[in-house]
């Protein structure tokens, strides 16, 4: 590549060249970074256009964030002012968000955490909450359902509960049901509301239950909960909502222009495509009620929320929330944060040996040079409305922090390269925000992802994540790690929502279901083969370190056995998952699929009313306790 064009790529954190899963260096074509120079506003489309670039970036003073660790000295030179308000004096500069003056230029100075608290050891649930069923909820887990589990769980002396995102959906009749492509992240999804709980619910009870719908079949209809649900909150909303919270109003205004105008507002009249636009406040007082419709769903959902928070009051942590990766382009965070986003791109993954055409998630991005100019203000904003009712955040693909594959437009995943990010402000911004709402942060880092990224979080006291099926001995894969060996700063589990589960591993259900899917990466008979030779190491392991007496021994017994060997490991969070220990075999999202498997809506086979008292449960609550 042209000396000139590496040199302004690696000036704008563009990679020209990464490490691939088997660990090989692999070019990008110039094409590639040109393009992708181009969605952060650099010409690079000529050699003279990239000289001129990256002279002028030479240039260029700095005026972006300064980052600063606790303990490093203020900038000499300089004038700061505090986060509240006041004059820095001299000595240590204290955490938070300050602002630099130098000259006739002022900045953002952030002080974040040397470290976290180290995290307790403790043991807890994972829980997708969609998939709960009481007898009170209609269809699908709810807030109030949450809070049952908060408490059956801190009565059996679980230190936490880690739940899947609760990122608002697109609106609309049709509800996404994967977590993981949420049209806002500093939003709640209204579908999690528990009816009964909703003020003026008593007055009108005869007619609200009367639309709670008939549960039909064994998989969740996320449409029909909606349709009933906002069936029953239109009676029972109020028809005027005052907004404290202007992000809130924002939020509303989206939702309610979504309605009338589809949820991509890219493809909204032109007029309303920018959220600060005379049409837009026009709108906003056109469609007064249901803005306050959604504006009002959302602090029903605080309320219950917080009465789940009450509930997880007892526990070491409490209620551990999960962060998306990213957003729908489309959505309401898409349309209100557009100026810090890279607009176009989709983030996703490169090829490996599973995904030979790599990987497009369809989210976007952020612009980090955007994000740097702001003071990184809509980043922690975000973190900032997820800990108001957080102990602890799961950040999912957490490399992302780091690095991002962007795809740029009219490209596929093979098109992409990755685009830094300053983990200095990214890490530490959410090292700061975890401080102050005294929470603890695990980093799901699973997969090919760089060493310094595992580092990284260590240095924070963040941890990151063991899965069974994937600690292994590194320079042998065919070998189960030891429980003495796992790594100390981990969640550790037997699988995640992407993997097999417990039972499916056992039986091969993760084999039988791909093949008849024709998703497998080989012939099935070379899989089938595979997955027994796990099955019979990992039973060994079991054997050999006294948690299994026999390798014959029934599968319900093994997987109380996998859960006595994650509670002997020096890991400091367990967490067991209801699919685990209950005998599901299907595991709730298969990577590769999207409408030929039931993704995101397989509901637990047992109720809430029935899960923790059930045997099974019973037996592995007993060892997490015997040993933790």
């Amino acid at each position: 590549m042209d000396p000139v064009l590496a040199e302004l790529a690696d000036a704008h954190g563009v990679a020209t060249w990464f490490e691939n899963s088997r660990r090989e260096r692999q070019e990008i074509a110039p094409d590639v970074v040109r393009s992708v120079l181009g969605l952060l506003d650099v010409d690079a489309s000529t050699p003279s256009a990239a000289a001129a670039a990256l002279a002028e970036q030479k240039r260029r003073p700095a005026t972006g964030t300064l980052i600063l660790r606790e303990g490093q000295p203020a900038p000499a030179g300089g004038a700061v002012t505090l986060e509240d308000g006041s004059a820095h004096t001299g000595g240590p500069l204290p955490l938070g968000y300050h602002t630099l003056v130098e000259g006739d230029v002022a900045r953002a100075l952030i002080v974040t955490p040397a470290a976290l608290p180290a995290p307790p050891r403790a043991w807890g649930w994972m829980v997708q909450l969609y998939a709960l069923h009481s007898a009170s909820s209609w269809g699908m887990g709810d807030f109030a359902d949450l809070a049952e589990v908060v408490r059956r769980a801190a009565d059996d002396g679980a230190g936490f509960v880690l739940l899947n995102p609760l990122h608002a959906p697109v609106p609309g009749e049709h509800v996404p049901a994967s977590p993981y492509s949420p049209s806002s992240r500093r939003f709640v999804n209204p579908l999690y509301l528990r009816v009964a709980e909703i003020e003026g619910y008593a007055a009108a009870k005869s007619t609200v239950d009367g639309l709670r719908p008939a549960r039909t079949g064994d998989l969740i209809d996320y449409d029909g909960v909606w349709a009933a649900k906002r069936a029953a909150l239109e009676r029972l909303a109020p028809k005027e909502f005052a907004f404290d919270d202007p992000a809130l109003r924002d939020y509303a205004t989206y939702a309610a222009l979504a309605e009338r105008h589809g949820s991509d507002w890219r493809r909204w009249p032109e007029e309303l495509r920018r959220p600060d636009s005379p049409a837009v406040a026009r709108a906003r007082e056109e469609l007064t009620e249901l803005v306050a419709f959604h504006g009002w769903l959302q602090s029903c959902a605080e309320e219950q929320l917080e009465r789940a928070d009450r509930a997880a009051a007892d526990m070491g942590i409490g209620i551990v929330h999960d962060l998306a990766v990213g957003i729908d382009p489309g959505g309401a965070d898409g349309w209100l944060l557009q100026d810090h986003l890279a607009q176009g791109v989709r983030i996703g993954a490169p090829p490996d040996a599973f995904n030979q055409l790599g990987q497009d998630w369809g989210l976007a991005a952020w612009r980090p040079d955007r994000l740097d100019a702001a003071g990184y203000a809509p980043y922690r904003d975000l973190l900032r409305s997820l800990f108001a009712h957080a102990k602890g955040l799961r950040v999912d693909h957490v490399a992302g922090l780091w690095r991002l594959w962007w795809v740029p437009p009219g490209g596929s995943a093979l098109d992409g390269t990755y685009v830094r990010y300053d983990p200095a402000a990214m890490v530490g911004i959410l090292a700061l925000e975890a401080r102050r709402a005294g929470a603890v942060v695990v980093g799901e880092d699973l997969g090919t992802v760089p060493p310094y990224v595992t580092e990284g979080l260590g240095e924070r006291n963040m941890l990151g994540c063991s899965v069974l099926w994937f600690t292994r001995e590194a320079a042998d894969w065919d070998t189960f790690l030891p429980s003495a060996k796992w790594p100390v700063n981990s969640l550790a589990t037997v699988s995640t929502h992407d993997l097999p589960t417990a039972p499916g591993f056992l039986t091969g259900e993760h084999v039988r279901v791909r093949d008849e899917l024709g998703v497998l990466a080989r012939p099935a008979a070379e899989e089938a083969a595979e997955a027994r030779k796990d099955r019979d190491a990992l039973v060994e392991l079991l054997v050999t370190e006294g948690f299994l007496v026999d390798a014959d021994a029934p599968d319900e017994e093994i997987v109380v056995a996998m859960h006595g060997f994650l509670a002997a490991t020096p890991s400091r969070l367990v967490a067991i998952a209801p699919y685990d220990v209950i005998g599901e075999v299907r595991q709730p999202n298969l990577p590769g699929t999207v409408d030929e498997y039931p993704n995101w809506r397989i509901p637990l086979p047992v109720s809430l009313d029935a899960l923790f008292d059930d045997p099974r449960v019973r037996r592995v609550v007993s060892v997490l306790r015997e040993s933790r």
